[in-house]
């Protein structure tokens, strides 16, 4: 779920700024990769004109969006291939969803995604999500926040425009941590002709267990940090409908015929009140889910491992393996 607060976390784990920080932060580490190479700009589209962008002959390459969708200017890193800028290839594409507090650098900031990637063809795509749950909200005092418009409607077609992708079902995989957890499960079900590959670390997937809990707490979350008091699902009513919609226990046919990674700690530090409260939960929905999975004869992959609520870089690793393996190949 959210890892809230951000101090409560080690500091190899530690939450990041958003804003102008990000410019420059991005813009300073995918500069230092090699010279710039104009004729592979990006260009504006499906609702979304640049308005910053550090694109350089590396791998990393950023950009930030004016758009309708949301009230200030979401950004996004791609991470490309090596080779990708003189290969001629298409390549599938992962989309990594980042967990609550946190944005579009952290994986490459934190999680060393880079490094976890090297040699490997695939692009990943790595947006901001703010801590919006990866939803258009029943109601916002802070302006346009509709997150799953922007990720969906938006940035997916505007990636395949601008970059050599397999613009097709068996090119496509989602994966998140956290939230972005919650964030790829739902995206799966709701888009099922978007990703052949769904991954979720650390990530609930049962919605109404404990009387709600996790909706009471995306509501809370989402309120505090991304809404301004307005909600994801409503309160103190709940929109059902939305509820329902995205709650992976719900939506179990809609996860046929696709590649399933599930990962949670069994472990989480008795003293550390926030990871207890995120890790017991998480792990409660996902053996709900699997269980509900294995009554359809859905076959997933799972692993309940040692530890508490943080993404864990062996088990990505074994995941992106898997994703490969059931991805369309880069040619």
């Amino acid at each position: 779920m959210d890892n809230i607060p951000a101090v409560r976390r080690p500091v190899s784990r530690r939450r990041l700024l958003t804003g102008a920080a990000g410019v420059a932060a991005a813009g300073t580490f995918a500069g230092a990769f090699a010279m710039p190479l104009p004729a592979s700009a990006a260009g504006d589209g499906h609702g979304l004109r640049i308005v910053a962008r550090n694109e350089n002959g590396g791998r990393l390459q950023y950009y930030r969006f004016a758009t309708d969708a949301i009230e200030w200017d979401p950004a996004v890193n791609v991470l490309l291939p090596d080779g990708y800028h003189t290969s001629g290839k298409r390549y599938p594409v992962l989309y990594l969803l980042h967990g609550g507090n946190a944005d579009f650098r952290t994986f490459h900031m934190q999680d060393n995604i880079i490094n976890l990637t090297a040699g490997r063809e695939i692009i990943v795509v790595m947006p901001d999500a703010s801590t919006g749950w990866y939803c258009n909200p029943v109601n916002t005092n802070t302006g346009p926040r509709n997150w799953e418009t922007f990720h969906i409607a938006q940035l997916l077609p505007w990636i395949e425009q601008n970059f050599r992708t397999f613009p097709e079902y068996n090119g496509r995989a989602v994966a998140g941590f956290s939230m972005g957890g919650f964030g790829a499960l739902k995206y799966t079900a709701k888009y099922y002709g978007h990703f052949c590959s769904v991954s979720s670390h650390s990530g609930p997937a049962s919605l109404r267990r404990d009387f709600g809990l996790v909706v009471h707490w995306a509501n809370a979350t989402s309120a505090a940090l991304d809404l301004g008091g307005g909600t994801v699902y409503g309160a103190p009513l709940w929109d059902e409908a939305r509820v329902s919609a995205d709650n992976p226990v719900q939506r179990i046919e809609s996860y046929r015929n696709k590649r399933i990674f599930l990962a949670a700690g069994t472990s989480p530090q008795p003293i550390n009140w926030f990871d207890t409260v995120n890790e017991t939960q998480v792990l409660a929905g996902q053996r709900e889910f699997r269980a509900a999975l294995g009554r359809a004869g859905i076959p997933h992959e799972w692993h309940e491992v040692p530890g508490g609520h943080y993404f864990r870089h062996e088990l990505f690793v074994q995941d992106l393996n898997g994703m490969l393996g059931r991805l369309r190949r880069a040619g």
